[in-house]
Order: C-alpha cells, then structure tokens, then sequence
C-alpha cells in the first residue's frame, strides 16, 4: 500500500488542499490585518470588533460545520469543497461593500451588514477541513498521514501571513475595502481548478485490507465510539483552550501594534505580522517534522511535542506585549509563534487516529466545533471586552465619567478634536488597556499544555493502531 494514485499526484493534492486552506485563513483572517483602519472608520468598540474577528463568524461555522462532515462521510468531498471555496470568497468580496444602509424608515448600521458577510464567510468556510482531512487520510497511509496533515496544517499560519502581505500592502495603498475585493474574487477561480484537478479517492483506500469496511457510521455510533476516546477529549479541550488564545491574540495583534507603536495597519502587517506568520508556518511544520521521525521510538511525542512547545511560548508572549521596544516585541511575538504551533498537527493527527476510517471527518468536524465555537467565537470577544473594560475603567481612574471619553476619540486621526485632558488620559490608556488584555490571554496558553500532557497517558489505550508509548506503558 502506498497511497492512492502516484506519489507525484498525491503531493499535487496535498498542494491543492493546502493552498486552499492557505486560502482559507487569507479570507479569514483578512478582517484582523484591516483592522486598525476599519475600526475607527466604521466607529467600532474593541468588542464589536471580537464580535466580528471571533463569534459572528465562529457561530454559523460551527453550526454548518457538523452536517457538512455528516454529509462529506457519504458524498463527493471534491464537490462539497468546491461550492464551499466559491461561496466563502464571494462572501469575502462582499465585506469590501459593508456600509450603513437605510431602508424606509429603517437604517442597518455598517457593522451588521459587516457581521452578515462574516457570517457568510463562516458558512462557506465549515466546508473545507473536514472533508480535506478525510481525502488525505484516503490519499495518504498511515505512517505519511502524520506529515501530510501536517504540512496541510501550515496552510493557518501561511494563510495568516499572505493575509498581511497582500492585505496590509493593499490597504496602505488604497483602502481596506480594496483589501477584501482584492483577496476574495481569486477565490472563485481557485475553486473550478480545484474541482476539474482533484480526484475523489475510493473512502478508506489507504486502511488496512482487514479493516472493517462499512458505508457510514450512523450519529449515535459515532458519538458512542468518541465517547470511548478520552484522548480525543483531552486533546480537543487542549486545542480548543490553544485556539482561544491564538485566534484572540492574532485578531489584535495588529490594533495592539498600531496603538502601542503608532505605526500604519499596513507596516504592522507586513514588517510585524508578516515574519511572524512565516515563523509559525515554519514552526508548524518542523514539529509534525519531528514527530513522524521520532514515532518509531516515541509515538507519544505528536503530543508531548506540542505541550512543550506551548509553554514554552508564555514567557515569549508576555515579553512581547510589555516591551516598549518594537524590534524586541517583534523577536518575542516571531519565537513564541514557532514553538507553539505544533498542537495543530496533534489535534488533526490525534483526532484522526483514535478513530475508524468511516467516522474520521464527524471526529474533525466535532473537533472544530469546538474549537471553533469556543476558541474562534470567545477568544478575540474576550480580549475585545476585557480591553474596553481595562480602557474603561482606567479612565475612569483618571476622572473621566462614564460616556466622556470613547476608545475611538482616542485615535490618532481624531485626537486632537479632544481636550489636554482627555488627551493625556488616551495616552495613559489607549493602548495599555489592549497590552494588558493580551499579556492575561498569553498565561492561558499553560492549561492548554497541560490537556495535551493528559492526552500522551491516554494515547496508547485509544489510538487505533496501539502503538503509541505513554508514561505508563513505556
């Protein structure tokens, strides 16, 4: 068994399935490189703005999430993607016209037309990773899975990257509503060549011959064979705590860069964020590296690996969000990126091999739901809320009542509309109350190590091929 069609065609899927994921994150994390230009031109709060970055898009993703994977366990998941490509770039462009619109007697505000595309982005996007996973698990034995999904992992911080490349340029240059034209119409030409490229291989193709070949898994099979997985739990609650983090430290960062520094939306995305997501992309991929070389020996390392690596980052991101110095922030925000990123091929490794073949895209679409409700949907509402509570209350400190003094009076464009007063009390605040947010976000990342600690001891009970060494069994 080698895989399914040639070794040459194979890595060609691989490619089309990262690029599309690449894509994925590009039109994704778009929002969050605009960021410090949308927000003051639409009026927005830091928490309107985590409604938008995290839960208006995380809510329906999750929502379509589930029956999508259902639906990729029995349908053509080329099919199932291709349409789900070209509604979510579609949705993208879209953004690019949110405005205030009135209608009669009836005005919609520009951040609900702003949250109904996102919420369309959501939507289009729960069809990717589901099926994607489920077509390398057929494309790709086991011993390569480990390293295709983890090269398809890459696809989240590369994305993030070309978001700020073409985003953060684009938006300099012209505007941010340029940005989400320029980003989302490719996308419907990457889906008809995805669609008329991309085979769809026969399900289960590369499980063993003796394995069990059943059509599809009803739901409560399903549910009752995770159920008897604790690693598959312990593993999504410590992806989930990690993505809660990430997902909110990565839609700030570019606010926090901004207001702290006084740069540009553009220079923070490409002189900051930009080698920053090349690192986690890089990251991302030497860890599921490491732990396809090391398997033989240490089957346990596709989660140890990534506990290390998460703690590792705390120290790293807590000196980046309290230097006072750019180039240190930068070297802080670049190292802690890469070491923590490897709990991305974990969860899609781990999740897929505790698992029979027929319930492997319901056991990734159970796990990105919550990761993606919780993590995606909470992370960037909580720093978002938690930083106009710091702004809030440290105006107040200062003697600023309630109502006086709005974050977005703050920005440099309008500042001097305010009086000395206020002025000096935006420059205590402005942007503290942001860095502050981040630093307690950053601590968190701990307990996700901690769950993915639990997840080794459990690993050679529930992977399916029992191989895996754990603490107590090595």
């Amino acid at each position: 068994m080698t895989g399914y069609g040639s070794k040459a065609y194979r890595n060609y899927v691989l490619f089309a399935l990262t690029f599309i994921y690449i894509l994925n994150f590009v039109d994704r994390a778009l929002l969050a490189v605009v960021g410090p230009d949308l927000v003051p031109d639409l009026g927005l709060t830091d928490t309107q703005f985590g409604l938008l970055t995290g839960f208006g898009f995380a809510l329906l993703y999750t929502a379509v999430g589930v029956p999508l994977a259902r639906y990729a366990d029995v349908a053509n998941r080329v099919w199932i993607m291709t349409v789900c490509v070209a509604l979510w770039s579609l949705m993208t462009a879209l953004c690019g016209l949110a405005t205030e619109v009135t209608i009669g007697s009836v005005t919609i505000g520009a951040f609900w037309i702003l949250l109904m595309c996102r919420v369309g982005v959501g939507i289009g996007e729960a069809g990717c990773t589901p099926p994607a996973n489920s077509l390398i698990a057929d494309y790709f034995i086991p011993r390569e899975r480990s390293q295709a999904l983890g090269f398809y992992a890459m696809g989240v911080t590369l994305g993030t990257m070309f978001a700020n490349i073409i985003g953060g340029w684009v938006t300099d240059v012209f505007d941010w509503r340029t940005a989400f034209f320029v980003v989302g119409l490719p996308g419907l030409l990457v889906a008809l060549v995805f669609k008329l490229t991309v085979k769809e291989p026969p399900r289960g193709y590369t499980d063993p011959p003796e394995a069990t070949k059943k059509e599809r898994a009803s739901l409560s099979e399903a549910i009752h064979e995770l159920m008897r997985k604790p690693a598959f739990w312990l593993m999504t609650a410590g992806a989930t705590i990690a993505a809660f983090c990430g997902y909110g430290i990565s839609s700030f960062q570019s606010l926090f860069l901004v207001r702290t520094y006084e740069i540009t939306a553009g220079q923070a995305a490409i002189w900051i964020n930009t080698p920053v997501a090349l690192s986690a992309a890089v990251g991302t991929f030497a860890t599921g590296w490491l732990a396809t070389r090391i398997y033989k020996k240490h089957p346990g390392a596709i989660a140890w690996v990534p506990a290390a690596g998460l703690a590792l980052s705390i120290p790293f991101y807590v000196f980046a969000f309290t230097t006072n110095n750019l180039l240190y922030a930068a070297l802080g925000l670049i190292i802690g990126g890469f070491v923590k990123y490897g709990y991305l091929a974990a969860q899609y490794t781990i999740g897929q091999g505790v698992v029979s073949m027929r319930v492997r895209a319901m056991a990734t679409a159970v796990m990105l739901l919550l990761v993606n409700l919780i993590g995606y949907g909470f992370g960037p509402l909580f720093i978002g809320l938690i930083s106009d509570i710091f702004f809030n209350s440290g105006a107040a400190e200062y003697g600023v009542a309630a109502g006086e003094l709005a974050r977005n009076q703050c920005h440099p464009s309008v500042i001097g509309q305010l009086s000395p007063e206020l002025r000096e009390v935006c420059g205590q605040v402005y942007a503290q109350s942001l860095q502050t947010s981040m630093v307690i976000m950053a601590c968190l990342y701990g307990a996700s190590a901690i769950c993915f600690l639990l997840t080794w001891t459990r690993l050679g009970k529930d992977m399916v091929d029992r191989e895996v060494k754990t603490p107590a069994t090595a």
